[in-house]
């Protein structure tokens, strides 16, 4: 494997992007690369290293960015024969790749750094979340405030949109000071469509930010989105036991669970 290409894969942990790993596994006769040959693709569609080029790589990629989406490896095979027969080349050999999707653990967002925030994210690491702190002071979003964190990000709760990445695998939980930070920060999240969104607070506080956000313009349907008051009923009193209870909704929320009893089923 080339320099080039262990540097972007290690960026690519870095900084918690998912992409895809195609490698030439077996190789017949006279084929454009040789078992080894290593090629990433990213969601963009573009690459480091190359398959072969050509017919065969766009096809590759074609088929990376579906097992990106998926989750799932596979193993293509291509005959270079006869284009006349749909093969994407003519070298005459036989060429498998193998392509394997690269994907970053589920992401959560905390905002607000406080002590039901700082839980959040210890218990979050400890399930494999990769974990980002945000918070608008800088002495609650440290390193020190907080060890467990993979990232944070000191900026207004309007800013995260342009920071992260808000998709099908990340989570927001809000655990923030106030209903203003709520209301300025919720519609730019809502229109990315996280896989989850959840806001800390009482149903009356909840109730005047739905009416706020609603009056703002943003669409009934995206406000539904919201779980609030976030978390399952644990009759929850601690920072400890409040994270317990977000954490354990965003996990079923994750997997498509129930949120009841097992003994009930």
């Amino acid at each position: 494997m080339d320099q080039e290409l262990i540097n972007a894969l290690a960026e690519l942990t870095d900084q918690g992007k998912s992409g895809a790993l195609c490698t030439v596994v077996k190789t017949k006769g006279s084929t454009p690369r040789k078992e080894g040959s290593k090629m990433l693709v990213y969601p963009d569609r573009s690459i480091v290293g190359t398959v072969g080029g050509g017919e065969v790589e766009g096809r590759v990629i074609a088929r990376a960015l579906e097992a990106m989406k998926s989750g799932k490896p596979e193993i293509l095979s291509f005959d270079l024969i006869d284009p006349g027969e749909g093969d994407p080349g003519v070298c005459g050999g036989v060429l498998d790749v193998f392509i394997e999707p690269l994907q970053v653990p589920f992401q959560l967002i905390i905002v607000g750094g406080g002590h039901v925030g700082r839980e959040v994210v210890r218990l979050a690491h400890w399930l494999g979340y990769r974990v980002i702190l945000n918070d608008d002071r800088e002495e609650f979003c440290t390193p020190e405030s907080a060890p467990e964190a993979d990232r944070y990000l000191v900026c207004e709760i309007d800013q995260l949109p342009d920071q992260v990445d808000l998709d099908s695998r990340t989570a927001v939980v809000l655990a923030t000071r106030n209903m203003g930070i709520d209301t300025q920060g919720l519609p730019g999240i809502l229109e990315h469509h996280p896989a989850y969104v959840g806001v800390i607070g009482s149903r009356r506080r909840w109730k005047l930010t739905r009416e706020a956000l609603l009056e703002d313009g943003v669409s009934e349907e995206r406000v539904d989105q919201v779980h609030a008051p976030i978390g399952l009923d644990l009759n929850a009193e601690t920072p400890e036991e409040i994270a317990l209870s977000i954490m354990a909704e965003v996990v079923m929320v994750q997997g498509g669970g129930k949120g009841v009893s097992l003994s009930t089923l």
